[in-house]
């Protein structure tokens, strides 16, 4: 009984983790046109590290063993490096209903990593929630035309790759570390070389930005890149990676929606119909069996 209890708060943190992160291609389109892409992408994490060391420094938490800062390295390449410096540079020329499809495919490839991360092995029942949800995506983006690659769209699949593995890295270590110490840890190692190029990119014109730019600037700051990833880890190490990564691909169609409300991009009937599809491959893998190795090489 216990285990279902928690395998559903794990489910609920991480459908929180979900919403305000399909916040985070919204508010990146609306903070890189005033600030920049490095200033966007890396300067998030800086503010970040002001709040995490605070946190850090008042809850006298211990430093990471070696085992672990090896971990953390991994999530910080993807959460607080290559996704956020990525998607700011390919939200200057891409829509945000053009890089939620792409961001869709971040539950295939954190359950992938999952199993070689995490030792996770994800049933039948699960791969075939996975495919449906894939083809849907996949479906939709032929709809908007998505038939020719640019450079900017192999950036946010580099991204989505890099903050899969992160994802599953992330998840494994949250039951060893803690859930909201992964994130924390990552991004105290990120921001230290993150300082010299977010400061050489400062204007004074940035100070004159419109108050919708700042406060898309402080929310990727303070929720994208840590609460949001509190909730997320707190969810995969409770809920279980593949399962809760499952939760991902509602993502595309809530940024689509939040695009909708703070950007005037438009929501067609089609959209509402793969939605549907989607929201149906999420309850199927969400009751899908998800077995474990019983014993994973620490080695990993």
């Amino acid at each position: 009984m216990q285990g279902e209890i928690r395998e559903k708060l794990g489910l609920i943190l991480g459908l929180a983790g979900v919403i305000c992160f399909s916040l985070t291609l919204p508010s990146t389109s609306i903070a890189v046109e005033y600030f920049g892409t490095t200033v966007v992408g890396l300067g998030r994490t800086v503010v970040a590290a002001i709040l995490v060391g605070v946190v850090l420094i008042v809850r006298k938490e211990k430093l990471p063993n070696p085992r672990q800062f090896k971990s953390l390295l991994i999530v910080a390449a993807g959460a607080v490096l290559g996704f956020p410096l990525l998607t700011s540079w390919a939200m200057e020329s891409l829509p945000v209903s053009h890089g939620a499809v792409e961001v869709a495919l971040l539950p295939l490839a954190t359950a992938g990593f999952a199993m070689f991360r995490a030792g996770e092995i994800p049933s039948l029942k699960f791969w075939i929630s996975s495919i449906i949800g894939s083809l849907s995506v996949i479906m939709y983006a032929f709809h908007l035309g998505f038939g020719q690659l640019q450079f900017a769209d192999l950036a946010i699949l580099a991204a989505v790759l890099i903050l899969g593995l992160s994802y599953a890295e992330g998840g494994k270590l949250a039951k060893d570390l803690g859930s909201w110490q992964v994130i924390a840890w990552a991004i105290m190692i990120g921001a230290p070389f993150f300082i010299f190029p977010v400061g050489l990119n400062l204007t004074t014109e940035m100070l004159h930005a419109p108050i919708h730019a700042w406060v898309s600037f402080i929310y990727l700051a303070v929720i994208s890149q840590f609460l949001a990833y509190v909730a997320w880890y707190s969810g995969m190490a409770m809920g279980g990676i593949a399962r809760v990564s499952q939760l991902q691909y509602l993502q595309p169609f809530l940024m689509i929606l939040f695009a909708t409300i703070f950007l005037d991009e438009s929501i067609t009937f089609f959209t509402v119909v793969i939605a549907l599809i989607v929201v149906f491959s999420v309850i199927l893998g969400k009751n899908a069996h998800v077995s474990k190795k019983e014993a994973v090489s620490e080695k990993n």
